[in-house]
């Protein structure tokens, strides 16, 4: 049997930034051959640092996949521990415990041909360049494409035994926002002969505020953040250029869609009051809203209710977090879940440390639930 405490730990000192992953496909390549290995109905391929790996059914109807994601964030590790990465990168929203958990669902799962295909998903880029949608889009799955994906994500909040999902929208859809402001620079002496692109974003920004509160329905969701922004050189130089990245996010695409033309609006209306020009990049590529299928999940939260004395399920409300599987959801229908890891720091901290009891948790768990998904 796997030593899946062994194998998390190895993952988590070698996190890498999405489209980078060469040690992490390397590692993972090695202990998939080891579960694989003398299994002619087990089949494997690569796509750039994504892995695909295929369980032939014995009688197969459909296909069942599972995916996973691999990639690590940009975040200097401060948990102390003795196996934290020391390589500047960190996989502070628990991709390491992901990993771990698709490869102890592979050797359980492998040890016998199931009646259905079983596909696992090891996804790249999940945090910055949509590596599911650049994997369905590349045609990375040819035949192998899913009739129904399932997949999860770690939630330090909840306890170990929590599973926690709906019926319908899991989490957000989101879009990066970048935007520059360009006026005319000059001494600070002298603003009259200057055009301040550092009010002008500032302005913006308070303006932008009323997005959510005056143009989205009350009953609608959505957040309009920005988090970052550079102007100007020094303190007595009006600044020629100011720079503004946010994040735009919503439960649906249509609130979506209001809210960046709505922006788009108020950057132009702006820049045109100071007269400026303005530069406006709104990239969304594959996060949609994660949009769980309503019969598959009624399904899975059957079983898990049901048929798991383990799992406490928990029907849950929509988060304003994003994720790629948003997009591999719009086009094959599946489900989404939250796993809960006990730990006292959120996603993204550089002090998120899950408890890994909760590893031979999921793998148990949802072993019986794929098992039941290829065996029908």
């Amino acid at each position: 049997m796997l030593d899946l405490i062994k194998i998390r730990r190895d993952l988590h000192q070698i996190p890498e930034i999405g489209m980078e992953e060469v040690e992490t496909q390397k590692y993972l390549l090695k202990v998939i051959h080891e579960i694989i290995a003398n299994k002619a109905f087990i089949e494997l391929k690569t796509w750039e640092t994504g892995i695909l790996v295929l369980l032939h059914g014995s009688q197969a109807t459909k296909t069942i996949g599972w995916r996973t994601d691999i990639d690590g964030l940009p975040v200097e590790e401060q948990t102390g521990l003795p196996f934290a990465s020391k390589n500047g990168r960190m996989h502070a929203c628990g991709h390491d415990i992901h990993m771990t958990t698709a490869l102890g669902l592979l050797e359980v799962l492998g040890q016998t041909q199931p009646k259905e295909n079983l596909l696992f998903l090891f996804q790249p880029a999940e945090e910055n360049v949509a590596g599911g949608k650049q994997m369905y889009d590349g045609n990375a799955f040819g035949d192998w494409l899913p009739d129904e994906f399932y997949g999860l994500h770690v939630r330090p909040e909840l306890k170990v035994g929590d599973i926690a999902t709906n019926t319908h929208t899991l989490f957000a859809g989101t879009c990066e926002v970048e935007l520059t402001f360009k006026g005319k620079g000059g001494h600070a002496a002298f603003p009259h002969n200057a055009n301040d692109a550092l009010v002008a974003a500032a302005y913006f920004v308070t303006q932008v505020q009323t997005i959510v509160s005056r143009n989205v329905d009350p009953l609608g969701s959505a957040v309009v953040t920005f988090g970052q922004m550079h102007a100007g050189t020094t303190n007595n130089i009006i600044a020629e250029t100011a720079f503004l990245h946010g994040t735009i996010r919503a439960l649906t695409l249509d609130v979506l869609e209001a809210v960046k033309e709505r922006l788009e609006t108020i950057a132009k209306g702006v820049a045109g009051s100071f007269n400026q020009e303005v530069e406006i990049k709104l990239t969304q590529g594959g996060y949609l809203p994660v949009e769980n299928n309503p019969q598959l999940a009624h399904e899975l939260m059957t079983f898990f209710e049901n048929e798991t004395a383990e799992v406490n399920l928990i029907d849950i409300e929509p988060a304003m977090t994003g994720e790629d599987f948003g997009y591999l959801l719009s086009k094959i229908p599946g489900v989404m879940f939250w796993l809960g890891i006990d730990s006292p720091a959120p996603l993204h901290s550089n002090k998120m440390t899950p408890d890994e009891k909760v590893l031979d948790f999921a793998v148990s768990n949802i072993a019986k639930f794929l098992k039941i998904k290829t065996e029908d």
